[in-house]
């Protein structure tokens, strides 16, 4: 069995071991002055019906999952650092958060129904991915839908991971491109956008 591919969050956090802390206090402070952290949320909980089945992939503290869940969907939240779970499962309880690599999601192995209606992976995800291993995380989005299910992804540009080069991946794993934003309200992308969301339906056949 081949070794496992470490992160590139993984990486930061073995380097500094106090960025994930500082991550979450970060994501709480903003909370506390009332922010806005929550505006992926709100467009996942758009495309949802009522109680639906939601993916957190990356989940870090909780921010999107613990939205959903209040709004009165069923989230399973999935991050690869164990820090940011355990801020997740205390100040978002209520959602199922499993430590996990994306590259190797298989939830019903681990007892979850792999039938989710919208997967998210928000907040740079994609790019702290080791690079080896994004078709792999792709392709796992694809075989963890509903056969109408769809999967959102967002990322900034100037991180390491060209948007062509992304689409080009999730086209060659399953996921076929419904629309391409710009933002998270729903701008339009355009092809000097700095910010891509990308919504997509898993390949049928």
């Amino acid at each position: 069995m081949s070794e496992r591919t470490p992160s590139q969050w993984e990486e930061i956090a073995a380097a500094d071991p106090q960025h994930s802390t500082w991550y979450v206090e970060r994501f709480r402070t903003l909370a506390a002055e009332g922010q806005d952290i929550v505006g992926e949320a709100r467009l996942i909980d758009a495309m949802l019906g009522r109680g639906g089945r939601a993916l957190d992939a990356g989940c870090g503290p909780g921010r999107l999952g613990g939205y959903l869940h209040a709004a009165g969907h069923a989230v399973v939240g999935v991050d690869v650092d164990p820090v940011l779970i355990a801020a997740a499962e205390q100040d978002h309880p209520g959602p199922t958060w499993l430590v996990g690599d994306l590259a190797e999601l298989d939830l019903p192995a681990r007892g979850v129904a792999a039938d989710f209606d919208v997967i998210v992976c928000a907040g740079n995800v994609m790019t702290f991915l080791a690079p080896s291993t994004r078709e792999a995380v792709l392709a796992g989005f694809a075989r963890h839908l509903a056969p109408t299910g769809r999967a959102v992804v967002g990322f900034g540009a100037g991180r390491g991971y060209e948007f062509s080069e992304f689409l080009a991946d999730a086209a060659a794993n399953g996921l076929v491109v419904d629309v391409l934003l710009s933002t998270w309200d729903l701008r339009p992308f355009r092809e000097d956008s700095e910010f891509l969301v990308a919504v997509f339906s898993r390949a049928q056949g």
